[in-house]
């Protein structure tokens, strides 16, 4: 026979002191578990967004980033007769040499400098990269000193507003629009014209090449074909595969996050402990009543162990109220791949949730094992002569 549910719920309020401490304990260790694992999914979501899996990136070989790689005007010229390319509305095929080149920036809240990726187009990149677009203003003019500047970039750095002039290279370029990128990686890069930005800073080539195969054989068949030409040294890999990459500080994020989950949920099953077996020795003259009544030992230790549960699951909710605050909150890190400021958003999901809640519900199963198991052990001759 189980004990009605009603009476746990009725004995978590008249402890309200130490059911409110118990409570606040497990929700600060989900509220810090939920922020801290939104902040490294969005990062993974802001690298594994980017790029389209019909793309291919090319690279100088062992390259493993574009600010490494370096690609000349003859190979570029290879490269964009292969076969299996798609052909752009233009009839020439769909392909953007890309040059890369850091921008070091002061940052707007007084934190000091960082480096900001400046990226060098093709006047097919934005074909490319269809979900770009500008918010405010407009593209830039081949051949102008002339730029287009993250939204976020702008919100984060000194001097990047609309309309305005940032020093870079051998003088300055006029910011002529402001894009969003769908919270992929270019949310956090400036774009030019790529022929200014070789002649600006006296390059010999490119950094990378973006290419659209037709089909998922060509592309297989171009890999092969790149890699293999002995005129190039040069690979290509997906544009996908390549900034999934990159989600190397999304790792350690989390594993931050399941670190200090470890430490503080050990704090707060001692507190959902003490709770439990305060509430054993307060309650022990009804734990022999109910001994005495027929309820079992199994129903005992069941009924204490669902009530440390819902005091758990109660902080797991508040936490997770907590944390939903910080949901799209922009911020900002290094990438230590590419040693630039990258932009990311906190993204607290479903899924997060439903993770918070499990783990709350855990540390009450553990917090309130020994306590209920405690309870459940006492004979009903010694319950029922207790003070």
């Amino acid at each position: 026979m189980a004990i009605p549910l009603k009476y746990n719920l009725r004995n978590l309020f008249v402890r309200k002191v130490s059911t409110t401490m118990t409570v606040l304990s497990i929700g600060l260790v989900v509220a810090v578990f939920v922020a801290l694992m939104a902040l490294g999914s969005g990062i993974e979501k802001t690298f594994t967004s980017s790029g389209d899996p019909r793309n291919l990136i090319v690279l100088r070989k062992s390259s493993q980033v574009e600010g490494n790689s370096a690609v000349t005007k003859a190979e570029f010229q290879i490269v964009r007769y292969l076969p299996g390319i798609e052909p752009a509305p233009h009839g020439a095929p769909l392909i953007s040499p890309e040059v890369i080149v850091l921008l070091n920036i002061a940052r707007r809240d007084g934190t000091g400098m960082s480096n900001v990726t400046v990226r060098g187009v093709g006047q097919d990149a934005f074909a490319l990269r269809p979900y770009l677009r500008i918010v405010r203003g407009r593209v830039f003019r081949p051949g102008f000193r002339e730029m287009i500047v993250s939204n976020n970039v702008a919100n984060r750095f000194a001097g990047l507003r609309l309309d305005g002039r940032v020093r870079f290279g051998k003088g300055d370029w006029n910011i002529v629009g402001l894009f969003e990128a769908g919270g992929t990686s270019f949310d956090s890069e400036i774009w030019t014209d790529n022929d200014e930005l070789v002649n600006e800073f006296d390059r010999q080539g490119y950094s990378s090449i973006l290419i659209r195969s037709v089909d998922p054989k060509a592309q297989l068949e171009l890999i092969k074909q790149i890699g293999a030409d002995r005129r190039m040294q040069l690979e290509a890999l997906s544009e996908r595969e390549y900034y999934n990459k990159q989600t190397l500080a999304g790792a350690g994020i989390k594993a931050l996050a399941t670190l200090m989950t470890l430490f503080m949920g050990v704090g707060a099953c001692f507190a959902a402990m003490n709770t439990m077996y305060a509430a054993v020795s307060n309650r022990t003259r009804e734990i022999g009543t109910l001994r005495a009544l027929g309820f079992s030992r199994g129903s005992i230790l069941l009924s204490f162990l669902i009530e440390a549960v819902l005091l758990a699951l109660v902080g797991g909710g508040i936490g997770s109220l907590l944390a939903l605050s910080v949901n799209g909150i922009s911020t900002g890190s290094a990438n230590f791949v590419t040693f630039t400021e990258v932009t990311y958003n906190f993204r607290v999901t479903f899924p997060l949730v439903v993770s918070a809640l499990a783990l709350s519900g855990f540390l009450g199963v553990l917090g309130g094992f020994f306590p209920a198991r405690a309870a459940a052990k006492k004979p009903i001759i010694d319950a029922l002569r207790s003070a």
